[in-house]
C-alpha cells in the first residue's frame, strides 16, 4: 500500500490494555522505523462501537432515525467506518508506541500498512525523524575573537560629512561630468544589433564613481557634457546576475541630459533643524550622532563575539539534523528573504529550498546545541536582563516608556525578547570556558558584517 503522512489530532489519546506489539530499529542517528501491530478485537471494538454511533444519527429511506438496524448500517457504511476507525486507530496507537519507547519525534510520520484485512490483526510501519541525542564536547575548547573598538573625533567627522552628503543638493553645471558629479542619463544596451531587455532607462540618475553599473560603464560617461550622445562598449562580468549576459560584450547608446556636481549644506543651525532635535545645536547633533554610533558599535562588537562563539560551538559538536528541523528553519529565511527583497505582496513559496539549505542546517544545529546548554545548566530566563534588554533597545526610540510597555504588553513579542535574552545568558556559560582573544578594529571594520581581524591581538588575552 502507498505511504502516506499520518496527521495526528491535537486530542489524541492512548488507549488503554491495548496489548499492542512494538519493535523500532535504529535506520540512522535521526530515524527511527516502528513496526506496530494492533490485535483484530481492538479493531472490531472500535468498528463495531462507531457502527452503533451511526446507526443512531443516520438517515436511511424506510426507517426511522435512531431505529436504523445496525446490520443496515454495517452492509451500506461498513467499509468507510472501518476505514476511518482503522485510520485512527493507527494515529492513537503510534502515539502510544512513541511514549512506550521514549521517542522524542522531530515531526510526522510516514505510514505504510501492511495488513489491514478484516478480522486479522493490524500490521503497520511508522518512519519518524527524531531528535538526536546530544553530549556536548568540552567547551573549553571553544574560541572566537573579541573586537576592542571606540567612536573617535574623526570617526564622529566622517559620518558628519556622511550627513551632510545625503543632505546635498544638486546644481546643474555647464562642464564635462567629472568624477562625484551626478549625470542624468537615457541609455539603451545591444547585443550586436539587438537591444536587449532589462538595458534601457530614461532619466536615470547616476553619481559617477558610485560603483553602481557594470565595469567600465561610469568611465564611459566621464567628460561627458549635458546634450552630448556616446556609444560605449562594456563586457559583462562573469558572475552578473543574468544569465543570457554573462561575460558578454554590449555596447550601450547614450544621452547625457544633465550634469550636476554636489553642494553640501554647512553645518549650522539650519542643517541640524532637519533633525528635529529639541536642543537645534550643533554640539547636541554631534552628541546624538556619536550616541547612535556607539549604540551601533556596541551591536557590532556584540555580533561578532556571538558569531565567533556559536560557530566555534557547532564545528566542535558535529550532530546530525532531521530534515523537518530544517525545512522550518528554511521556511524562516524564505519569509525574511521574501520581506527583504519582495515586499509583503511576495509568494515566500517562489524561493527555492535549496537556496537556504546550508545555512537553515547551521541554523538548526545551533538551536539544537543552545536547548542543550540550556537543558544541561538548568538556565533560566532572568527577569532583570529581559527588562535591561528593552531598555537598551528601546533608546534607539523617540518615546522608549512607549516602546517598552508595547513588548510587556504583547506575549508574543515579549517571547522573542525573553528569546534573545536566553541566548544572551548562554554567551555568558560559553565565555566562562572559552579561549577568546581580543583583537583591536577602528570603528568602521568593527561595524563590517566578519570584518577580517588583521590588527593589533594582545597577548595573554583569554576568558
Amino acid at each position: 500500500m502507498d505511504v502516506f503522512p499520518l496527521k495526528l489530532d491535537k486530542d489524541s489519546k492512548v488507549p488503554k490494555g491495548s496489548y499492542m506489539q512494538v519493535s523500532v530499529e535504529t535506520t540512522s542517528t535521526i530515524e527511527r522505523v516502528l513496526t506496530i501491530s494492533v490485535p483484530a478485537a481492538r479493531i472490531e471494538e472500535k468498528v463495531s462501537a462507531e457502527v452503533a454511533k451511526t446507526a443512531k444519527t443516520v438517515r436511511i429511506d424506510g426507517f426511522r432515525q435512531g431505529k436504523v438496524p445496525v446490520s443496515v448500517v454495517k452492509k451500506r457504511y461498513g467499509q468507510g467506518i472501518r476505514l476511518e476507525a482503522v485510520e485512527q486507530i493507527m494515529r492513537d496507537a503510534y502515539v502510544e508506541a512513541v511514549q512506550k519507547e521514549d521517542l522524542q519525534p522531530a515531526g510526522m510520520p510516514s505510514i505504510e500498512p501492511k495488513k489491514m484485512d478484516e478480522g486479522a490483526d493490524l500490521e503497520f510501519v511508522a518512519k519518524v525523524e527524531v531528535y538526536p541525542t546530544i553530549e556536548l564536547n568540552d567547551l573549553s575548547a571553544i574560541t572566537a575573537e573579541r573586537v576592542l573598538s571606540e567612536v573617535t573625533e574623526a570617526d564622529l567627522a566622517t559620518m558628519l560629512e556622511t550627513l551632510r552628503k545625503q543632505n546635498a543638493e544638486w546644481n546643474a553645471v555647464e562642464r564635462e561630468a567629472a568624477d562625484g558629479d551626478q549625470v542624468v542619463i537615457d541609455f539603451v544596451g545591444y547585443l550586436g544589433e539587438e537591444a536587449f531587455e532589462g538595458g534601457s532607462a530614461e532619466a536615470h540618475k547616476l553619481v559617477l564613481g558610485s560603483g553602481t553599473m557594470i565595469p567600465g560603464f561610469e568611465d564611459g560617461v566621464l567628460g561627458a557634457k549635458a546634450g552630448e550622445e556616446r556609444t560605449i562598449s562594456v563586457t559583462f562580468p562573469d558572475d552578473y546576475q543574468a544569465e543570457n549576459l554573462k561575460g558578454k560584450e554590449a555596447s550601450f547608446k547614450i544621452t547625457v541630459t544633465e550634469v550636476a556636481e554636489q553642494v553640501l549644506p554647512e553645518l549650522d543651525d539650519a542643517f541640524v533643524e532637519k533633525f528635529g532635535l529639541a536642543e537645534g545645536t550643533l554640539d547636541a547633533l554631534r552628541a546624538e550622532v556619536r550616541k547612535n554610533m556607539e549604540r551601533e558599535l556596541s551591536q557590532a562588537v556584540k555580533g561578532k563575539l556571538k558569531t565567533g562563539l556559536f560557530d566555534s560551538l557547532v564545528e566542535l559538536n558535529p550532530i546530525e539534523v532531521p530534515q523537518t528541523v530544517v525545512d522550518q528553519e528554511i521556511d524562516v529565511l524564505r519569509k525574511q528573504a521574501a520581506q527583504q527583497f519582495g515586499g509583503e505582496g511576495f509568494d515566500a513559496s517562489q524561493l527555492p529550498g535549496e537556496l537556504f539549505q546550508e545555512e537553515a542546517s547551521k541554523r538548526a544545529k545551533l538551536g539544537l546545541l543552545i536547548s542543550e546548554i540550556v537543558k544541561v545548566n538548568d538556565i533560566k530566563v532572568e527577569d532583570d536582563r529581559v527588562r535591561a534588554f528593552l531598555e537598551d533597545m528601546a533608546q534607539a526610540y523617540q518615546e522608549p516608556q512607549q516602546v517598552i510597555d508595547f513588548y510587556l504588553k504583547n506575549k508574543e513579542q515579549l517571547s522573542q525578547v525573553q528569546s534573545a535574552v536566553l541566548e544572551e545568558q548562554v554567551i555568558d556559560k560559553l565565555l566562562e570556558s572559552a579561549q577568546v582573544t581580543e583583537v583591536t578594529l577602528g570603528y568602521e571594520d568593527a561595524i563590517k558584517p566578519n570584518a577580517p581581524a588583521t590588527v593589533e591581538v594582545e597577548e595573554g588575552e583569554e576568558a
